[in-house]
């Protein structure tokens, strides 16, 4: 008989399967359910950033062509006019996935060609409650190990992320710890937002003002329409067969108690997981508007999971709540295994779109 331990082991590492291959399914429709437009070929696009040779731009990217950029229409634009937005708005978001080495080295570049000392590097991949470790860290207090330790970096920190915190280190520049501690994430998703309200004053400072504002009803079908695509591909793979008598008993009186009964503990639970998504996206507005308050001539390019940002819902919208009257653009970068093809599902995901090369291997 197997252990019940690894049980549980093998039922967490499939649901991770899922996991992984559900949003490798969404990102294949994104750019194989409609028309395509033919990439770009223009050397506009061939390189990453003038500093970086065709050499370097193969040993990075696996070719010449890695990415392509578009405006929020799908017609192709030239890098240095984004640049030139990025610099002018007050705030900048960019849309990634985390697993995505071409907007990696993008992200980098961007940072490094827009920089100036007005502008202040924000990144998701941090929490408020750390703000002082990584404040420590840029300042020279401590060294990289304890940094590390004590910020709880994300796993691909090294790969990914750590070139944007040494760029804005050597300019002597500060970083936003945007996100909310992921204790306070979990809390909600197991016994709901109002649980926030119960938390000591010292805990509360490291999120926004509570109640946070609730997520619009456009972020929340598209939350859902996510959350009952991962719930059928759940049930496909751990669902088994109906016996014969459950068939036969399906529209018996206990049956439909028990189907009304399991849909409000459902609704219950996308309540509490929409509410955990929307803290998340709150904190990191929070975040950026607390910073924009107190260094009023700043702007700020802030780095995300594009699920945050895509169609100018998420963190947009909250920071609206919070300072509203910014200039915001969106910056949203897709890997597609179609690249370097434009698709008509991909209008409107931000102000500028990057598609990049879904066959590059992945970052970690």
């Amino acid at each position: 008989m197997v252990p019940g331990y690894i049980l549980q082991s093998m039922k967490k590492n499939l649901i991770s399967r899922i996991l992984i291959t559900f949003f490798m399914v969404t990102l294949i429709n994104v750019s194989k359910s409609d028309n395509p437009r033919p990439g770009p070929t223009s050397d506009t696009y061939h390189k990453l950033d003038p500093k970086i040779s065709t050499k370097d731009v193969i040993e990075i990217n696996g070719d010449l062509t890695g990415y392509r950029l578009f405006d929020t229409n799908g017609n192709p634009v030239n890098m240095d006019e984004m640049i030139s937005k990025v610099k002018s708005a007050d705030v900048t978001f960019i849309g990634e996935i985390h697993t995505d080495t071409i907007a990696h080295n993008l992200e980098a570049m961007l940072l490094e060609r827009t920089w100036d000392k007005w502008q202040t590097l924000s990144l998701e991949m941090f929490e408020t409650d750390v703000q002082y470790v990584l404040d420590e860290y840029m300042t020279g207090h401590i060294n990289e190990e304890h940094f590390l330790k004590s910020a709880r970096s994300w796993e691909n920190y090294g790969s990914d992320y750590r070139k944007l915190i040494e760029f804005s280190k050597e300019k002597g520049t500060s970083v936003i710890a945007a996100n909310a501690p992921r204790r306070y994430v979990n809390m909600v998703r197991r016994m709901g937002k109002n649980s926030l309200l119960n938390l000591p004053e010292e805990g509360k400072r490291f999120l926004p003002p509570l109640p946070v504002p609730d997520a619009s009803s456009e972020y929340e079908k598209k939350f859902k329409a996510i959350m009952t695509a991962h719930h059928s591909m759940i049930n496909m793979v751990t669902d088994s067969p109906k016996s014969e008598n459950s068939q036969k008993n399906s529209n018996s009186n206990f049956e439909d108690s028990k189907i009304e009964e399991n849909n409000i503990i459902e609704l219950e639970a996308f309540e509490r997981m929409l509410a955990a998504q929307n803290l998340w996206d709150a904190s990191m507005a929070w975040s950026i508007a607390s910073h924009l308050e107190k260094n009023s001539k700043n702007r700020v390019l802030h780095v995300n999971g594009s699920f945050h940002t895509d169609f100018s819902l998420g963190i947009p919208e909250q920071l609206n709540n919070y300072l509203p009257n910014l200039d915001l653009l969106i910056v949203t970068i897709v890997p597609s295994l179609d690249y370097p093809n434009f698709r008509d599902s991909m209008i409107g995901l931000g102000d500028y779109i990057i598609i990049t090369d879904g066959k590059i291997e992945a970052s970690h």
